[in-house]
């Protein structure tokens, strides 16, 4: 039913793209990060959650259809749902039924519940796409409650010293867990632009997040101790040099890999991702029992052996042409 062309992952009996990134007419988004939704389409097909990001990324011109979670339509025959990723707000699994054929693209998901968003469902198919950023056993992260505490833990050790906390984390997804688990009673919490910006969009759709936007205006002056969430491109820049004195951290599952802090130059590093690790990867795949895997973005080629060699599966290697993390750190 689906096809791996030059455009994306195409879906001929029903005209439409799933994640392109060149321009196409019908396009169906599994989640906002810019490795999948993509500028120039003619249609945007996505969760309404997704709907907000989307048009602050892409601009407010765009044609956006939004879809509920479970909700369906039909194009030509094809029976078309969306189901939770848990990767980050809005982000889905696209569900395809067509004469008795189930496939189901996932995009990015986590199995791990972060506490803003809708939690990953397994969706039961035939054919299943499955992401495989972390596709290697050395990727087994921590429980997310642990190392949100030991975020505070560092916070309030750089309070008591006197010295600021910068968590660097994707603007989109990462920082909103970030922020939804810091203890604000251990003092104010800034926001980059970037990170600001993704707040306000998503405001009318209820979500609301603590922290005030950092603005040239903001007078930082006798302040010590507070906490500030950016992007990992603010690390080295002008900006962040105005708020120290500071101690920074990478927030990321590379940081997973011993020597990822070392050469980011950064004071610590917390493993937190919005992907499935080694252990979720497996259960999500086998939780669908599906016949036919298809692993894209990442480690296709050792998660699509070991599939075969484990379970028994058919499971096939799909580099896909716009294929690339969000940015350094998922």
């Amino acid at each position: 039913m689906l096809e791996f062309t030059e455009q994306g992952i195409y879906c001929p009996q029903a005209d439409l793209y799933i994640d392109p990134w060149q321009p196409v007419k019908r396009a169906v988004i599994t989640h906002g990060h810019g490795d999948h939704a993509r500028w120039g389409m003619g249609c945007y097909l996505c969760h309404r959650h997704t709907a907000p990001i989307l048009r602050l990324r892409l601009g407010p011109e765009i044609a956006v259809q939004v879809l509920d979670y479970g909700e369906s339509f039909t194009a030509n025959g094809v029976r078309i749902s969306l189901h939770p990723a848990g990767h980050i707000v809005g982000s889905a699994q696209v569900r395809l039924e067509y004469a008795g054929e189930i496939w189901v693209v996932s995009g990015d998901y986590k199995l791990a519940d972060d506490g803003v968003c809708t939690p990953y469902e397994p969706v039961r198919c035939h054919h299943f796409v499955t992401e495989s950023t972390f596709g290697l056993p050395i990727y087994r992260f921590p429980r997310m409650e642990a190392v949100f505490s030991e975020i505070n833990t560092w916070w309030a050790q750089n309070a008591s010293e006197g010295m600021n906390t910068v968590l660097l984390g994707y603007a989109l997804g990462k920082s909103q867990t970030l922020l939804r688990h810091l203890d604000v009673a251990l003092g104010p919490v800034f926001l980059h632009g970037a990170v600001a910006n993704v707040n306000a969009a998503l405001i009318a759709d209820g979500y609301r997040f603590p922290g005030e936007y950092l603005s040239p205006e903001t007078n930082l002056q006798k302040r010590r101790g507070y906490a500030v969430v950016a992007p990992p491109s603010a690390l080295g820049s002008p900006w962040l040099k105005k708020l120290m004195p500071y101690r920074v951290a990478m927030c990321s599952g590379w940081m997973q890999l011993r020597g990822a802090r070392r050469r980011k130059g950064v004071d610590r590093g917390f493993v937190l991702s919005d992907h499935a690790d080694w252990e979720q990867l497996n259960r999500a795949v086998t939780a669908t029992g599906a016949e036919h895997v298809y692993v894209t973005h990442g480690y296709e080629r050792p998660f699509a052996r070991w599939l075969h060699e484990r379970y028994g599966l058919r499971a096939s290697e799909v580099h896909l042409q716009g294929a690339a993390a969000e940015e350094d750190e998922p």
